[in-house]
């Protein structure tokens, strides 16, 4: 029954965020934002609505396992999952944007600052207020550096009927199910790992950090067979530093959060190897198979480490 349960909260949880990023970006179209912003914030923050609302769910309800390996296995699977699916599948990545010399302090920046923070064992709401001031800065940096839509797509979007009333009214819903099926999928899966004896901080990594990750995955990948792949790239890249800013910021700040830093070395480890490897692949702009291959290899390492401790 609780395996069940947790289906059907994830998939509510995914089809709301699904919908509140939708709508927003209708939104965003209709005032004339431009498509980077919208796919470097608005989408980016979007696909981690299921990380956040999951996140302060188990934060709430005492479980800061669930709520940090959350984020920690979402920022892995973004770059091990996700970008490799994209680099396997695509032909031809040739993106125009240098996310080395513009994007990839913004990929470090956050995992730098949160391996600072948990030296003390806890992120506290202090932490958490400076987190969320990282991501109004990564936000201030993206309007800086945002480029305005082309005249032919204003021209397109502007012909989509429009509606407030509708647009709004599909938000509301979406925050709904996020929050409903956050709360649900948390305590579904704080059940699963009772009743097999796995550790909490596992079913975190693992399970509700891949249902988490699956708007990442439709979205990124979307975007890269219209051959939009700044917003793939771009979107990988901003939701992993929401998750660590927004996510973690948000869950500490609804309870402080306590772990033992130390107990989970092989999987932070994992989340700085991946970062640094996305960081090398934008320097050398090796878009391509080879480095799917490489990033898949790195996430069959997580997962069999992962494994190896519940058996």
């Amino acid at each position: 029954m609780e395996f069940l349960i947790f289906i059907i909260a994830m998939g509510a949880l995914i089809w709301g965020a699904d919908k509140i990023v939708e709508q927003s970006e209708k939104i965003a179209i209709h005032l004339n934002i431009s498509e980077f912003v919208i796919g470097a914030t608005l989408v980016a923050l979007g696909t981690s609505l299921p990380e956040m609302a999951a996140s302060m769910a188990a934060s709430a309800n005492h479980h800061p396992e669930i709520a940090i390996s959350n984020v920690i296995g979402s920022n892995i699977l973004n770059i091990t999952l996700v970008l490799a699916v994209i680099f396997l599948i695509v032909k031809e990545l040739n993106p125009d944007r240098d996310f080395f010399a513009k994007d990839s302090i913004w990929a470090l920046m956050p995992i730098m600052i949160f391996l600072l923070m948990s030296i003390d064992g806890v992120i506290s709401r202090f932490d958490a207020a400076l987190l969320l001031l990282l991501m109004v800065s990564y936000v201030m940096f993206l309007l800086k550096d945002a480029k305005g839509l082309g005249s032919e797509e204003v021209d397109e979007l502007a012909r989509e009927e429009f509606s407030w009333f509708s647009s709004i009214a599909w938000i509301m819903i979406g925050f709904v199910l996020v929050a409903g099926g956050a709360h649900f999928a948390v305590d579904s899966a704080s059940g699963i790992a009772r009743g097999f004896g796995v550790s909490e901080w596992v079913i975190g990594i693992v399970m509700i950090s891949f249902g988490t990750s699956l708007p990442e995955l439709v979205v990124s990948v979307s975007a890269a067979m219209k051959n939009k792949v700044e917003m793939a790239i771009g979107n990988i890249i901003g939701s992993n530093l929401a998750n660590t800013t927004v996510v973690l910021g948000a869950a500490s700040l609804v309870r402080p959060m306590e772990f033992t830093m130390s107990n989970y070395a092989f999987d932070i480890s994992t989340m700085v190897v991946a970062t640094l490897m996305l960081v090398f692949i934008a320097a050398n702009r090796l878009y391509s198979k080879p480095a799917g291959i490489s990033l898949v290899i790195v996430l069959g390492l997580f997962l069999n480490n992962t494994l190896q401790s519940v058996a």
